[in-house]
């Protein structure tokens, strides 16, 4: 699997930590950052240049990291086409890519252990989208409603 990956202080020493793991597990790594510790970086371009990857290669999966990982959702889900989904347990790591078929974990470097956080990142690599129909329509009018701010009034995509 092709994974990118992206963090700033509050994840800086995990995030390397990660990419050596992921590595060895056979994952091909793009680290898009922090590449050097600063107490004063800010997250939103390293979750932003992780999701405008992923949309450039559908294929592949991205990992973003913070504090909480709050921060760093909301940042990736700026790029149209991310779906990036907060996971703290292992419910949320699997229901995000079998359900909403997320392509962008984020994770709170402090509100787990590193062996919580690589369970929970393994978990939504491995976890398949199910393809089911009321997933993809879903998934489908929250496209839709990105690419032209509506619904009609049945609630289905308006083609505004």
């Amino acid at each position: 699997m092709r994974v990118h990956i992206g963090t700033d202080h509050a994840g800086f020493e995990l995030k390397n930590r990660l990419v050596a793991v992921l590595e060895s597990k056979g994952h091909e790594v793009t680290d898009h950052g922090a590449h050097e510790y600063d107490a004063l970086d800010d997250y939103p371009p390293f979750c932003t240049d992780v999701g405008e990857a992923v949309v450039a290669d559908p294929e592949s999966l991205g990992i973003v990291i913070g504090g909480s990982g709050n921060g760093e959702q909301i940042a990736a889900n700026k790029v149209a086409g991310v779906r990036a989904a907060l996971v703290w347990n292992e419910d949320t790591a699997r229901l995000a890519r079998e359900h909403n078929d997320a392509n962008v974990i984020s994770v709170g470097a402090r509100q787990h252990t590193e062996e919580e956080l690589e369970s929970l990142i393994d978990i939504f690599l491995a976890e398949p989208f199910s393809g089911e129909e009321r997933h993809q329509r879903r998934i489908d009018l929250v496209g839709l409603y990105e690419r032209t701010g509506g619904y009609d009034q049945s609630g289905a995509p308006s083609a505004e």
